[in-house]
């Protein structure tokens, strides 16, 4: 076998080794992950029923304040078991989150320049906070709206035609409506707020990431301002429910992250200028002093 060969085995064999090292390395970090999660959704198991209590509080409210009883029902035998399957999965990942995300950056960490490492940690604490944020406000202040405007819904188009017809409201021995509430039903549209909130409100993540990587910029950003809106708008009508109220509460917020996360790929551009004249890379002529963005803003 001539030297040449050899030398190019030699090199596979070498190349082979960190992939092999790489491979294992994900395996320990994954196993670590799924384990985690399966320890907290069985805690969170035992703990399903304040939880399911916990989000359903914002129904029992507003039927507490219309004077009915604040119970929820299942029509399955098996509904309200699988409700609480349900809830203990998404609370068990939320609270082994912190654990998937360590073993992510145990990963992905050594692979990265001290500088990258710096630039990257502070997003992987701010997205689940952000998560959070926009989690509570929808629990707080969306689902509250929305079901006190579909609950009392219901005694909106009677009154309306009583108002037409002139005719008293329907007596007590008259047929009428009383709203009995599913559990999974319920459950599944405070879910529906909690994940679209705090879905939209990782958009500043999303969008600074992208102007770290020199995929967005601030004056490409204004400059798509208005088709924002309409991408916004359509957001909000898909992602809730025909409510007008609830639709405006999303557009106003997103589009409010929207103009916050301009002004944070606008910070990172400046930051990224600075240091290119700093090195000596940045070339006035080409680009002024300010760069692409001021010129674009006089």
């Amino acid at each position: 076998m001539s030297d040449t060969s050899q030398a190019t085995e030699a090199e596979i064999d070498d190349s082979a080794a960190p992939l092999i090292e790489h491979l294992t390395e994900l395996r320990t970090r994954l196993i670590r992950s799924v384990v985690a999660f399966l320890v907290a959704m069985v805690a969170c198991f035992t703990i399903a029923e304040p939880i399911l209590e916990f989000l359903a509080e914002p129904i029992a409210d507003i039927l507490r304040s219309r004077g009915e009883d604040p119970r929820l029902i299942f029509t399955a035998p098996q509904e309200k078991f699988f409700v609480l399957i349900r809830i203990s999965v998404i609370a068990g990942f939320a609270f082994s989150f912190p654990v998937i995300a360590f073993q992510l950056w145990r990963f992905v960490a050594p692979g990265l320049y001290k500088t990258e490492q710096n630039a990257f940690l502070p997003f992987i604490i701010a997205s689940p906070a952000l998560f959070m944020l926009g989690a509570s406000f929808a629990h707080y202040v969306v689902t509250p709206l929305a079901m006190n405007f579909f609950i009392g819904f219901s005694d909106v188009i009677p009154s309306l035609a009583g108002l037409v017809t002139g005719e008293a409201p329907q007596a007590n021995n008259e047929l009428s409506t009383v709203f009995l509430g599913s559990v999974r039903e319920s459950l599944d549209v405070s879910l529906k707020f909690i994940f679209a909130f705090g879905l939209c409100f990782q958009l500043p993540v999303l969008l600074t990431l992208m102007g770290k990587a020199g995929l967005v910029s601030a004056a490409g950003l204004r400059a798509v301002r208005k088709y924002a809106v309409v991408g916004i708008l359509v957001l909000a009508a898909l992602v809730t429910p025909p409510d007008v109220v609830t639709q405006v509460i999303l557009f106003v917020v997103v589009y409010g992250l929207y103009e916050i996360s301009i002004w944070l790929v606008q910070g990172v551009e400046k930051r990224r200028i600075q240091k290119m004249k700093d090195e000596g890379l940045w070339d006035e002529e080409l680009h002024g002093e300010g760069g692409t963005d001021e010129k674009e803003n006089r």
